[in-house]
């Protein structure tokens, strides 16, 4: 596992030497009817294949997430996969483009034994005041997004000042085999999900104007684990 700390977010990690943002044009860039129309389609298996993604992603998930506190809003929270490793003392909030992911996540946390709200809302569009949550999470989800620097300026908006956006992302692994398949299926896996497959994920967030505290890397580089301070610093950076 690799660690970056902030006194070293202007320099490039060395998984991201070269930008692979797989972001389409203007023309053939999902829409948010789009992104819905995918996950309807993929709702039943992303429940079928919880156990799978615990597997794969659960320890990162816990390491991430488990240091949220407070008020926790979990943008595009899915079936709500990130809920088991927050703290018991958090309040949970979700939010979700897809109404049957939105389902899954309710039963989720019925099933968990926790209390929280889960609501169908758009992550560039948040239906929050500012700086309403201590802790802002979300995970692999800026690959989605068809303009994530506006849904990241939304997550820093709704985020108190000395609170902290948690993010666990996915871009290009820095093993040339994994990163040439990776390359090789961009396209198709696009078109297929809606999914940037090799989206530099800490060059996106810093291109949305966050202050990017630290991040470490995992599986290759595969995985980012990204922490942003929160609130007016950011709001500062984005309105400039």
């Amino acid at each position: 596992m690799t660690r970056q700390s902030r006194h070293d977010t202007t320099h490039s990690h060395s998984g991201e030497s070269k930008r692979h943002d797989t972001t389409s044009s203007a023309d053939d860039r999902m829409t948010l009817q789009d992104i819905q129309e995918v996950y309807a389609r993929n709702a039943k298996w992303i429940d079928r294949l919880s156990w799978l993604d615990r597997c794969l992603t659960g320890r990162h998930r816990r390491c991430q997430f488990g240091r949220a506190a407070g008020r926790v809003l979990d943008v595009a929270c899915g079936a709500g996969a990130n809920f088991r490793y927050l703290p018991d003392s958090s309040e949970i909030v979700g939010i979700d483009i897809s109404e049957p992911l939105v389902e899954q996540a309710r039963a989720e946390l019925e099933t968990l034994g926790r209390s929280g709200t889960v609501e169908q809302m758009d992550a560039q569009n948040l239906g929050f005041a500012d700086n309403s949550f201590e802790t802002v999470i979300s995970s692999f989800s800026t690959c989605t997004f068809p303009d994530p620097k506006i849904a990241l300026r939304e997550m820093a908006r709704v985020c108190q000042s000395d609170g902290r956006i948690l993010l666990l992302e996915h871009g290009l692994s820095n093993n040339p085999l994994i990163g040439r398949y990776q390359e090789w299926r961009a396209d198709a896996h696009y078109e297929q999900s809606g999914c940037r497959l090799t989206q530099e994920p800490v060059e996106v967030v810093r291109r949305a104007g966050l202050s990017v505290e630290e991040f470490e890397t995992a599986q290759f580089g595969r995985i980012r684990r990204i922490t942003c301070t929160g609130g007016d610093d950011n709001q500062q950076r984005t309105s400039q």
